[in-house]
């Protein structure tokens, strides 16, 4: 037995975003693109739709992310993800409670430091009228 597998539950860290909090249906993406406010800076583009445009008003926040082949390398692609799924996990009880919203990545990501990516997904969720 390894250490790992002695490791209770409990202590394991938690998932950056919870499961009901993430968007995975292909047609939330797109509705979200669609109808909500857009927010743009240099390395992101946030799409926030409001609960008041969500069919499912009782639903939880969710949160989606697009991350292209123009980013870079699958394993850039990866690492520009979690860190965005983990600084989405910080700013997701500031959101409107059942809204949604996109997080697309933009090449310049690819390589930006933390601090850099929070402040412009501060900005760009500022402009989209989130917060």
């Amino acid at each position: 037995m390894t250490v790992a597998a002695r490791v209770a539950p409990s202590c394991l860290p938690e998932p950056l975003l919870a499961r009901s909090q993430r968007m995975r249906s292909g047609e939330d993406f797109r509705r979200t693109i669609r109808r909500g406010a857009k927010g743009v800076q240099p390395t992101l583009v946030t799409h926030v739709l409001p609960r008041s445009s969500v069919a499912e008003t009782d639903g939880p926040t969710s949160v989606g992310f697009v991350v292209s082949k123009a980013v870079g390398s699958a394993v850039d692609r990866n690492r520009v993800k979690r860190q965005l799924r983990h600084l989405m996990r910080e700013r997701v009880g500031i959101l409107p409670p059942g809204s949604r919203v996109v997080v697309r990545a933009l090449p310049a990501s690819n390589g930006s430091s933390s601090a850099t990516l929070a402040q412009h997904l501060d900005a760009a969720l500022a402009r989209a009228g989130a917060r």
